[in-house]
């Protein structure tokens, strides 16, 4: 591009003008340079144009578009002269332009195909003074430097800019060639007074150099970086050379294999395991390196040099100590508590450090895991956990054969390893949900591990070698028991979790779950208050399931909304604090910039709900900042939405037909109603309610006992059942259900329906009936004792051979209950339908 001679006094520019839409850039006045045209509408406003007086206008697009009309343009552009036209064969043009002078669009008189709008011509706002001279100076000056620097401007660039004379031309031109956005640009272009100009773009050219500084920066270590690898190069073979003349060992291998030997060497190993070792080292030491079975024996050998070998010492620990650690991390859990101590007591008088087999059964969220972590920390010994859940490969128990490619040791191997320790805790998570594969079973896998007869002298399929894991405790966690094979069972102690009751869930909650969410969620320890009420309402009306991860997101949820009302009214009043919070969550009164005296609003006071405050005024709690958030009923609903179970809801069978009974669900207890009914037709039994096989089969037990009692103690004629037909439903139809534990539940309705009598109120019964008439146990008790006291149940009938886990349930969920241990059904009857 050059400089363009000053437009003659006696040209004048027309107020009319063809305009042409710019997708790239602005073009600014004073510039000689070439604009290819594609548009076939801008093509023919070019010839026109060419054929008139070869003037047109130039303005950018504001908005990019297919079909651009004067709208889509900015309001500034620049009137250039078409000097030459080149003609292209893809029907495009080549025209080389002079530009003259700014203008701005005043009128649409075409607003598309072709744009045509009625101009008015801008004049530059001229300030001759000393400062306006100093800027010139300073443009060149500092364009000087970054053209020296930068091979993309050429020596017609730097001449022209020397000669231009006028300021605002300077400014001009230097803005056309900077590395500007074109949107700085346009911004440019439409600045009319000339100081502010080249203020603009002494602002852009002080950007450029900075650009270029770093650009050196980068190259310079660039550069140093190569000379120093090449310099390393050069003395690395220097190096080799004088250990060659000294008889040194000079290459990777030779090194490695003394790593190898050195380290295998302070284990002492003995008979096979020593034999094979000093094979794969000789074999190692006379290995090609390039050969592909340098890197699989490396890695062998490197496995086993990182393998804990060493016998561990079994280290002094203080019984109370751990026993302490143990409550501090959880609540409740008294039978995991209780082995674990003994398991410890063991330890202490034996002087030993074997390991144990411990399987925590219960729903999901009791706690089986972070109980693993918890039992690491009070024997004082490194944690290693691993999930079987969904594994189909016994290789990843017991590892992979060295034949194959890419094959890895097994986890245990693996944790072992990692923790560096033979006496280890392992947590291995959902064994209850493995898979069978053709790729193995890994359930039998687990048979050597988990057996301590066996586990003294596991080999893994990668090591092949006897390595001693019965160090390690072992820590099994399943939901279920049913899909645990018994072998597998049978080697491991079973300790059940059974759930947690409202008040258990209570003291979780306040001493765990709140001051973990509140600091998850960026909320101060001090900043929230929960009820025993509020809490209470929440693990009873969203959260009833037998665990509390349900409990714990529903806090989540509410110090979510809670931290984002106190963002968004920390900003309405100007201020955002972000606040340093220690491990309990609080926060010094220096880092909170207010005084100790600060007011407090409870969050009910956005509601329109009491206001609490502090005797002293602070101006900040003036100025919005919410400080306490009082958590009560109004706002866990607002927050929670309405209670997945309500309050106040009771089941209750009070009309013939109909009986309670209880269930064990992962939700914990809850209440059964079952209903009976006959209408005339053919003799049979229908059953309802989405009724699993097992519950089935009780079905149609309950039927042929209920019948047999019918017909011979309560006087019902035999052609009745031959005339009628009998359903049997459980609500809720939607909800799968299965058990044996239903079964006196389903007589007891058949009897109430064929009496037509109504159940004694407040009654509520569980246990498996047989066909001769017997209760028999069942599971769950405290569940489900928990579910009647819930559902304001007084009386609970229950087989006599669960009196013994009578002594398991808290005296709080048996307060105002009454059991009613049987054995037969007609014991149930009495209590259920008297005579």
């Amino acid at each position: 591009m050059s400089e363009q001679s000053v437009v003659p006094i006696d040209q004048i520019l027309p107020h009319k003008l063809p305009l042409v839409a710019l997708m790239g850039r602005p073009i600014f006045p004073g510039i000689f340079t070439p604009i290819m045209i594609g548009n076939p509408m801008d093509v023919k406003v070019i010839d026109e144009a060419v054929a008139r007086d070869g003037l047109i206008g130039l303005v950018m697009l504001a908005s990019e578009s297919e079909s651009p009309t004067i709208m889509d343009l900015y309001k500034v552009g620049t009137v250039a002269k078409i000097v030459k036209k080149i003609n292209l064969p893809d029907g495009g043009v080549n025209i080389f332009i002079s530009t003259l002078k700014r203008f701005r669009i005043k009128k649409a008189l075409n607003p598309a195909n072709p744009i045509v709008g009625a101009v008015e011509y801008l004049d530059d706002e001229e300030d001759d003074t000393s400062e306006v001279k100093a800027l010139t100076r300073a443009l060149i000056s500092e364009m000087k430097q970054i053209s020296e620097n930068n091979p993309l401007f050429s020596e017609e660039m730097r001449l022209n800019m020397i000669n231009i004379d006028h300021p605002g031309k300077i400014a001009d031109f230097i803005a056309s060639i900077l590395n500007i956005d074109k949107g700085e640009q346009q911004k440019i272009l439409e600045v009319l007074n000339v100081r502010k100009r080249m203020e603009q773009v002494l602002v852009f050219i002080k950007k450029e150099q900075e650009l270029l500084r770093i650009q050196k920066r980068i190259q310079k270590e660039i550069n140093e970086k190569i000379e120093k690898s090449q310099r390393d190069y050069f003395l690395k073979e220097e190096l080799k050379a004088i250990k060659t003349e000294l008889g040194m060992t000079t290459d990777a291998k030779s090194s490695e294999y003394q790593r190898f030997k050195d380290k295998l060497d302070t284990f002492k190993f003995e008979g096979e395991i020593k034999e094979v070792v000093e094979q794969e080292l000789e074999k190692f030491n006379l290995m090609d390196p390039n050969s592909g079975e340098f890197i699989i024996t490396r890695n062998y050998l490197d496995t086993i040099a990182n393998l804990p070998w060493n016998e561990p010492v079994p280290e002094p620990f203080d019984l109370t100590v751990a026993r302490g650690i143990l409550e501090n991390d959880h609540y409740g859990l008294k039978d995991v508590k209780s082995r674990i101590v003994e398991y410890l007591a063991v330890r202490k008088l034996k002087r030993d450090s074997k390991g144990s087999i411990v399987c925590l059964v219960g729903p999901p969220g009791v706690g089986k895991t972070s109980v693993g972590k918890s039992v690491a920390h009070a024997l004082g010994k490194e944690f290693f956990r691993f999930s079987v859940g969904g594994m189909r490969d016994e290789a990843e128990i017991k590892g992979h054969r060295r034949t194959y490619i890419g094959a890895m040791p097994g986890k245990i191997l693996q944790g072992l390893k990692i923790v560096k320790t033979k006496d280890p805790v392992f947590m291995i998570d959902e064994i209850d949900k493995m898979g069978v594969s053709f790729q193995g079973d890994p359930a039998s896998a687990l048979l050597e591990v988990l057996d301590p007869e066996q586990n003294n002298s596991f080999r893994d399929h990668y090591l092949d070698l006897p390595f001693d894991i019965s160090y390690i405790f072992f820590i099994v966690t399943a939901n279920t028991l049913d899909t645990i094979p018994h072998p597998l069972l049978d080697r491991m102690e079973i300790i059940q979790l059974p759930g947690y009751i409202d008040t258990e869930k209570l003291e979780i909650a306040k001493r765990y779950l709140v001051p973990k969410s509140l600091t998850k969620n960026g909320l101060r320890k001090n900043q929230v208050k929960y009820t025993r009420e509020s809490l209470l309402y929440i693990a009873n009306g969203y959260a009833r399931e037998a665990g509390v991860r349900n409990f714990e997101k529903n806090l989540d949820k509410i110090h979510r909304k809670l931290a984002k009302q106190l963002v968004e009214t920390e900003e309405a009043a100007g201020k955002v604090h972000t606040h340093k919070q220690d491990k309990a969550g609080n926060i010094s009164a220096e880092e909170k910039g207010i005084p100790e005296n600060t007011q407090t609003i409870s969050l009910a006071a956005s509601e329109g709900a009491a206001l609490e405050k502090r005797p002293e005024k602070n101006p900040a709690a003036e100025n919005g900042m919410v400080e306490k958030f009082v958590i009560d009923k109004k706002l866990i609903e607002k927050y929670l939405g309405k209670p997945l179970f309500p309050e106040g809801e009771i089941k209750k069978a009070d009309r013939p037909g109909m009986s309670m009974g209880l269930a064990w669900t992962s939700m914990g207890g809850d209440t059964l109603v079952i209903e009976a009914t006959a209408v005339p037709g053919k003799e049979g039994l229908t059953l309802t309610g989405k009724m699993g096989d097992t519950m089935k089969e009780s079905g149609a037990i309950a039927m042929t006992v209920a019948r047999k009692l019918g017909i011979e103690q309560y006087g019902i004629d035999a052609a009745w059942f031959e005339k009628n037909h009998i359903h049997l439903h459980i609500p809720e139809g939607a909800t799968p259900k299965d058990g044996p534990s239903a079964g006196i539940t389903m007589a007891t309705a058949l009897l109430s329906m064929l009496r037509n009598k109504t159940i004694t109120a407040k009654l509520v019964m569980t246990g498996e009936l047989s066909l001769t008439g017997q209760v028999l146990p069942i599971g769950g008790l405290k569940e489900k004792t928990i579910a009647a006291q819930r559902n304001k149940a007084r009386h609970i009938i229950i087989p006599k051979q669960n009196l013994r886990d009578l002594d398991d349930i808290p005296d709080i969920v048996k307060k105002g209950i009454e059991f009613h241990p049987v054995e037969r059904f007609e014991d149930v009857l009495a209590l259920a339908l008297p005579d």
